[in-house]
């Protein structure tokens, strides 16, 4: 949520990338009701200062009558305030100003691409073909117990999952890792291992629209009856894990890599992508996210994405780096950047990772601050990126490393993860 002051100071920009993320916002009343809204708290506390002053007189009628107005007054207030805070709510970020300004994800902007792609004596095959012609990818069966979209993943695809999540850790909490990539990006902060969290699966609906994550019923599982969510990404409970606190200056950057099953509907990419596990109902994901100063929130984006990249390159997945537009930003995003990978099956680069930088936007409505040296209390900056989305990482590593006869070469940075195993082969038929 944006500060209401700055609205009011920056009117114009606000407006301005609110038309830009294709939102439609009412500011004339916006402003009118905080007008209102103040007005109606200097009503109540002066109404209060006289029920004090009536007390003190032991003026039992007078004191009856500002009773009743009191009552009348809050309630204006209550009802102003409400509207008020629900189109505060609808206002979404400012752009950072190197975000280009578009109307979709047609209009993204490539920053940056990285390795060769890889040249084939065959034709290359779409990763769901490979894997059903293994065995060890199965829709089908998955279909018939849980419903469309959703899969079985077997045999050493499952060594591969975990043997990607082993070396993503190993890097996130090493130390001298992460310095190695900060320093080749030419990024400088402090450099610290990420704290490792198993993170819930479950959140409150009002914590995730604290969040301003809130999807409709259509986009994610939602338990009414509790007030309760299906997370979309362990971020959804990563970030409100300090809600309502207060950092000191000192203890900041916090980082953390957290790690969960996701779940969504898809419900807007009904007939997209139905074959394989591209896009699924189900899939587990690395999530980062890091609470800093306001005045290196930037530099903690950029450090996520050299991350991001670092993992790539030792993959060896031939990648190019995008700049999101403003109409393909959510409304919390200040600066939203994605990794597409090549996919040589689908001769096409596919998003596999994203990096969402909110500046103060999410911890305003988390409460989520920092008291600094000299006692001033203010709003921290936010970042959560991805790590891997272990679905579409193996798919990347699916088509990129197919072989003629239809097996799956393991990238050589995850052999030690593999139990000896050096090829992915066709699971046994039962």
């Amino acid at each position: 949520m944006l500060d209401i002051k700055f609205i009011k100071e920056n009117r114009e920009i606000v407006e301005t990338a609110a038309k830009n993320k294709n939102r439609v916002i009412d500011f004339d009343r916006l402003l009118t009701l905080y007008e209102e809204k103040k007005s109606l708290r200097t009503e109540v506390d002066n109404i209060n200062q006289k029920r004090n002053e009536a007390q003190k007189d032991r003026n039992i009628e007078e004191g009856q009558k500002l009773k009743i107005d009191l009552e009348t007054a809050e309630q204006k207030f209550k009802d102003v305030d409400k509207e008020f805070l629900g189109l505060m709510l609808k206002v979404p970020n400012i752009s950072s100003p190197d975000t280009p300004v578009g109307k979709d994800e047609t209009e993204n902007q490539v920053l940056r691409q990285w390795g060769e792609k890889r040249q084939f004596s065959f034709k290359p095959k779409e990763h769901s073909e490979i894997g059903v012609e293994l065995g060890v990818i199965d829709t089908e069966t998955a279909t018939e117990v849980t419903g469309p979209r959703f899969a079985y993943l077997k045999g050493d695809l499952v060594f591969l999952q975990f043997a990607i999540i082993q070396f993503c850790l190993e890097t996130l909490t090493s130390k001298e890792k992460l310095y190695k990539i900060a320093k080749e990006a030419n990024i400088n902060i402090s450099v610290d291992a990420f704290i490792p969290v198993l993170v819930p699966m479950i959140v409150k609906t009002a914590v995730q629209n604290r969040m301003a994550r809130f999807m409709k019923p259509e986009d994610h599982y939602i338990f009414p009856e509790d007030g309760t969510m299906l997370i979309g990404s362990a971020e959804h409970t990563l970030g409100p894990i300090h809600m309502d606190q207060v950092f000191e200056e000192k203890d900041l950057p916090v980082r953390y890599v957290g790690y969960s099953t996701s779940f969504r509907r898809e419900a807007g990419t009904y007939g997209k992508d139905t074959k394989g596990i591209l896009r699924v109902h189900q899939f587990d994901k690395l999530e980062m996210e890091v609470f800093s100063l306001p005045e290196n929130g930037m530099q903690e984006q950029n450090f996520l994405v050299a991350i991001q990249e670092y993992i790539m390159k030792e993959l060896n997945i031939p990648y190019q780096v995008m700049i999101c537009c403003t109409g393909d930003m959510g409304d919390p995003d200040y600066r939203h950047i994605d990794i597409e990978a090549w996919m040589p099956g689908q001769d096409k680069y596919r998003e596999t990772h994203s990096s969402d930088n909110m500046a103060s936007y999410q911890s305003r409505r988390l409460s989520t601050r920092v008291k600094r040296k000299d006692g001033k209390v203010e709003y921290i900056h936010m970042n959560d990126a991805t790590v891997v989305a272990l679905g579409r990482i193996m798919i990347a590593i699916i088509e990129n490393y197919q072989t003629m006869d239809g097996k799956i070469e393991v990238p050589k940075v995850l052999l030690k993860y593999m139990a000896g195993k050096t090829i992915i082969d066709k699971l046994p038929t039962l």
